[in-house]
């Protein structure tokens, strides 16, 4: 890589803030920033968990890393998470909307007190700290970047997550709302649509050979994805490598979205 690219991907001075950062594609995207030289701030209702990721990037990296307690769905923590940010670093460039939870349930069976606490920490929180971030950026004359975290089921549904695919769909619309309003001040917002990636979560369901079979059976790349190459994409979109794109989507997914069918898999 040349030089100029690499400038391209240095993000030394910059401050980046990535929600739900204790765990997964949250720690790995924590950790890509401060491979590329930012100062993070890693943000997570589990603060124990969180500091140790913190911790164990900056052994790692010689950049600062800030573990932040945060419940997302909290517009007073937002709040707090920003002025934090502030505080420490005097500026942010980027944010990383990252934090999401899951609750199974059907339009018939979903509880609406279940609806509306996906709704407030998938969706709900990405509005709220967007606009915080963005004023934030505005009043320092940053062209910053926000990147959204979707989801393959931004447009693939899954009857029994009724709330987590109508929240991923809400971002992707959010993500094109939020690009076009802060366009005019240089601000990029785009989002990264992950397909199935080695979570702990998705670890139990390759435990099991019927899951496991399942999830290649979609993914014609054969394999799952890890939470550094949605980093990846996150880092890319955040850069200046992208700076004429905003108001997208770009779905790592190994080829899902764009099956109509199945593959075979191993040992069938």
């Amino acid at each position: 890589m040349t030089k100029d690219l690499l400038k391209l991907l240095d993000f030394s001075g910059k401050a980046v803030v990535v929600t739900g950062a204790a765990s997964g594609i949250g720690a790995a995207c924590a950790r890509a920033f401060a491979e590329a030289g930012a100062g993070v701030v890693l943000a997570d209702v589990n603060d124990e968990k969180n500091r140790n990721v913190a911790d164990l990037i900056m052994i790692d990296n010689d950049v600062r890393c800030v573990a932040h307690a945060c419940n997302v769905a909290s517009d007073e923590d937002c709040d707090s998470l920003i002025i934090r940010t502030l505080d420490e670093f005097g500026r942010i460039d980027v944010l990383v909307n990252n934090a999401g939870i899951v609750s199974p349930g059907t339009i018939l069976d979903l509880a609406p007190s279940e609806w509306d606490r996906v709704l407030d920490v998938n969706l709900r929180s990405y509005f709220v700290l967007t606009q915080f971030a963005a004023k934030a950026m505005i009043e320092r004359g940053i062209p910053g970047s926000i990147i959204n975290m979707s989801s393959v089921n931004a447009e693939l549904a899954l009857p029994n997550q009724v709330a987590y695919v109508a929240s991923k769909g809400g971002v992707q619309q959010l993500t094109k709302a939020a690009a076009l309003g802060l366009a005019p001040h240089g601000i990029r917002v785009n989002a990264v649509g992950p397909g199935s990636i080695m979570t702990d979560l998705l670890m139990t369901v390759m435990a099991d050979e019927a899951g496991r079979r399942k999830i290649l059976s979609r993914t014609p790349l054969g394999r799952v994805g890890e939470p550094a190459e949605v980093a990846n994409v996150a880092l890319f979109l955040a850069s200046d490598m992208a700076s004429y794109i905003t108001g997208q989507t770009i779905f790592p997914d190994g080829g899902r979205m764009a099956l109509n069918y199945t593959v075979p898999v191993d040992g069938a």
